[in-house]
Order: structure tokens, then sequence, then C-alpha cells
């Protein structure tokens, strides 16, 4: 066993497991440790202005790479700005690895009033994450990790956090590096395969639901395969975007239930990787004739948020071939390719005439970007339109919040995004409401050559808040307002590249010089107060 310290211990462990980024603030608590990812040089350190953009960095490294996204903070107020980004990747289903300093091991739990002391600061964590540990022995730092990245690597890739008080990081001791243990995973069981290829293969309108775990499994072959054998179209929530491409003659749109006709037509839905809700508070309203095959490696999703015929607990991807394989490629279905293609120009032609801007907007910047870009839309009103509008066509393209909905998460997400694929287009596209959350983080860009463009759209309100109170409050405007910076001269004053459009129509072409710039670009967009697609299309 080599004699080496907690911090030494930490390292060692993060290499061997391919980490290869940390994002973090340095301090008191965490100087030993972040001067060990400095001196062992395989591993980079990117210094943050805030504890949450650490932590949201890492979330946008960990969605679009299907790596562990790892952020090292102080304790007390370190660890507790990092919750709304932990809460994200938990609501998201990211692996983020949250590492926080604690008070040293001889104070815990006597209340001295020691710096950044936060009694009980695990049990915060309890409610944010898969699974927290710490350590009260240097010797216990890599068992203890070791746990946690056996967590990461299992099951459900939500976040877990663990704390390392001060002391033990320079603390020496003969140490083991156990194995980080990964289990099989999970196999369906071959009477529900069969069962679930009986209900499919005699359905006149089946259909396939993928969302997020389908997009975090990769089994866009697999989903295409079936939805092709079957002759089943593939409809996708807002997290399952890219599973199957846009254009293919199997693929209906994005899952939004006041808006896709092959939902509502479908007499049998295979679903994989999704808990079977729909946007923000709506309920999920199907008919209680159309049956539900339900898909999922967590078995508490099984039925937890609609009633199903069969649930199937299992890896996707294991599922879905074992579908494949006892297919025997007779089919029931009646849907036709061309009737498929009419609900593709259908929900087209409706988001077109209910939101022109909008939509003019979105076309603008994918057909600059196409399919290699990574989209990531804040809690917005083009964020809003983009999660029902915008041509995703690969997996880990496009990060939201997932029902989070963590306004101010897209830019610093975007960062970390960038981190983890360099040679991808980045764009985040914000409000004036979330941008300003973590805009200081431009010093970060620049530093680090982070060379993300951010879309600012700016109306000088909190557009959402606006139109509830125009039409719930009688046009009782209070706290909707916002005094904006000049955004050009902000980004700027940074070392980053300012443009500001005098009309939307611009976008294309200022977007095509922003990607070819050297530095973070920021393009602020300014556009009239704009409706949510809810409203917009509810009453259409």
């Amino acid at each position: 066993m080599p004699y080496i310290s907690g911090a030494e211990a930490l390292v060692a462990l993060l290499r061997r497991e391919g980490v290869e980024v940390v994002f973090g603030l340095p301090g008191v608590q965490t100087m030993d440790a972040v001067d060990a990812i400095y001196r062992d040089k395989s591993i980079r350190w990117i210094s943050t202005r805030h504890e949450q953009t650490a932590a949201y960095m890492a979330y946008g490294y960990a969605r679009t790479t299907d790596k562990i996204g790892v952020a090292l903070v102080l304790p007390g107020p370190g660890a507790l700005n990092t919750t709304a980004a932990i809460g994200t990747a938990y609501t998201a289903s990211a692996p983020i690895l949250l590492i926080s300093g604690q008070i040293e091991s001889y104070h815990l739990g006597f209340h001295r009033g020691v710096l950044h002391e936060l009694d009980g600061q695990i049990d915060i964590f309890r409610h944010l994450t898969k699974w927290c540990g710490r350590a009260l022995k240097a010797e216990e730092i890599p068992v203890v990790l070791q746990q946690a990245l056996t967590q990461l690597k299992n099951g459900r890739p939500r976040p877990v956090e663990i704390e390392i008080p001060f002391d033990l990081w320079a603390e020496k001791a003969e140490m083991s590096l156990p194995p980080v243990e990964v289990s099989p995973p999970a196999q369906p069981k071959s009477e529900e395969i069969k069962m679930a290829v009986e209900i499919l293969s005699n359905a006149s309108r089946p259909l396939i639901l993928a969302g997020g775990g389908a997009a975090k499994a990769d089994v866009s072959g697999e989903i295409t395969q079936l939805a092709e054998l079957l002759k089943a179209p593939v409809v996708m929530t807002t997290e399952g975007q890219g599973v199957i491409h846009c254009e293919h003659p199997m693929c209906a749109g994005n899952f939004v239930l006041w808006l896709n006709p092959a939902l509502q037509q479908a007499d049998v839905i295979l679903v994989v990787g999704s808990r079977l809700r729909a946007s923000g508070n709506t309920r999920l309203e199907l008919r209680p004739d159309q049956k539900i095959i339900q898909i999922d490696f967590d078995a508490d999703e099984l039925g937890r948020n609609h009633r199903i015929d069969l649930g199937i607990k299992a890896d996707a991807g294991l599922a879905l071939k074992a579908l494949l394989k006892e297919c025997s490629g007779t089919c029931s279905s009646h849907w036709e390719k061309t009737e498929i293609a009419g609900i593709r120009a259908e929900i087209r032609t409706r988001l077109e005439k209910a939101a022109p801007l909008q939509l003019s907007v979105i076309r603008s910047i994918y057909d600059i970007l196409q399919d290699d870009a990574i989209i990531v839309p804040d809690i917005t009103n083009i964020g809003y339109w983009c999660d029902i509008a915008y041509p995703v066509n690969k997996p880990r393209r496009y990060v939201d919040s997932s029902y989070f909905a963590t306004l101010g998460f897209a830019f610093p997400t975007a960062l970390g995004a960038k981190i983890g694929n360099s040679d991808s287009p980045v764009v985040a596209i914000c409000g004036d409401g979330g941008f300003p959350y973590a805009s200081a983080e431009l010093a970060t860009a620049v530093q680090e050559g982070i060379n993300v463009v951010t879309l600012v759209f700016t109306d000088n309100a909190y557009g959402t808040v606006t139109g509830i109170q125009r039409r719930q409050f009688g046009g009782r405007f209070v706290g909707n307002k916002l005094h904006n910076p000049d955004y050009v001269r902000f980004a700027e004053a940074f070392g980053a590249i300012g443009i500001r459009l005098s009309h939307h129509d611009e976008l294309g072409t200022k977007l095509i010089s922003a990607l070819k710039a050297d530095r973070p670009v920021v393009i602020e967009i300014p556009v009239p107060q704009l409706d949510t697609p809810w409203n917009t299309l509810l009453q259409d």
C-alpha cells in the first residue's frame, strides 16, 4: 500500500477513473487538494467565480460527454452555493461528484464557530443527491471516494457528495486504492419481453415514447430499428431529443401532450426511459383503452406517474435488443409514412402560425449550427419554444434543466459543455432575466479560452411573470421590470466580444462570425414581449 496524503489519494483515484477536469474555487479547507491536482498535471483545474457555476459547469460537462463531472468547493457557504445546480443534476439524472471541504475533524459536532462551520451539512445534501459520505480519517478518503464512484457508475446516474475535513488532506498514511465496482446492466425478463412483443405486434397504432433515459443509454439505433420494424412513430420528450432524426420517416416530433396527434391516436405506447409526465404541471391524460409498456432501469419509476399495463425493469439497450430479437417481423400497424410526415408538417405549421418570431429565430440558429452543435436553452421564452421546435438530431446535443427549471443555468452549463466538447460549437440561449445570474463567468470563459456563444434575448422584463400578471392579475405589474446594462460593453469589459442586433433577422449572419471568433461572444437580441408556448398553443 502506498504511503501518501489524503489529497494525493483523491487525485490518484480520480485519475484512475479517467477524470480529466475539476471545476471549483480554491480556499482554505481545500488548498491541499487543489495543490495535489496541480502537482499531478493530468487533471485540468478550472477556477470559477461562484460555486454554483462550478457545479453547473460540471453538469454541462457530464450531460454532453457521458462522463463524470467533478466540482470541488469549500464547506458551508461554498457547498450551499452549489445546491441549485446539484438539484438540477438530480432531476436530470446527471453523474456529478461534488467534493466539499469540511472543517477540521476534531472540531466536527462541537459548534465552536470555526470558519465555514455548518453543522449537519451532509444532511442537507442527502435530499439533493443519490448518496453522501464523509471521511473521518485520512485512510478513509479512498474508501469514501470509491463508494461515491461506485454509486455514480451503477444504477441511475444521479449526483453524489463527499466531505473531507480540512486536516485530512495533508495527513499521510498507508492507503489502499480500492477498485470501483461496476455491476452488469439489468437484463430484461424473457417472459416480459414476450408479453411486450405480443402487445406491440397486435397493435394497430403502436407508438414509441423516448425519454431522457433513452438518450443517456445511447439507443438511437435500436429505437430507430424497432420503429421501422413495428411501423411505429417515435415521439421524444425534451430530454429524449435526438434519439431519432427529426426527418426520419418514423419521427412524429416532440412530446407535447396538447399538440402531438400521434400520441392521442396510439393504441399501444412503448415508453423508454421517461417518467411519463407532461411538461410543467400538466397531467398526462391518456385514454383508458390505450395500453402502456414502460421500460426503465429504475424500478421506482415504473407506474409512478401513470398507470401501466406492463413494466420492464431493465437496461434500455438490453431491453430493446431483446425486443428486436423476439419480434418476428410481422406487425398489425396501420400507420403510414405519409401519415406520420403529415403529423410532422401539421405540427410545424401550427408552431409557425402560433409563434412566427420565435420560429424564425430558431430556424436562423439551426440553419447555421446544424446537427453537431450543442444547444443549452435557459428558462426563457425562446428557450421554451426551443424545447418543442428546435430540431435535435443527435443525443446529448440539447441540454435542459429537466423539471427543476433553474433560471440562469444555461450560460455556466454551456461553459462546461464546451470544456467537454472542444471541437463542437456550443450556444447558450438566455434571456435578460437569466443571463446575469452567472454573467461574471465571462471572466472564466476568457481566462480559460472557453469560446461559447451566448445569445441574450432582451425585453427588459421577466417575460413569463409579465404574462401571468397581464392575464391573471389584471395587468398589475410588480417586480417584472429589468434594468439591463449595455451588454456589448459589458462583454467587452471582460475581454469577450459583444454584438448587438438591431433586428432578430440579423442573427444568422452574426452567428456565423461569432462561431469563428477566438474568444467568447455575447450577442444581444432585442425582442418584444412574447408569450409562452403553453399559453399560446392552448388558446389556439
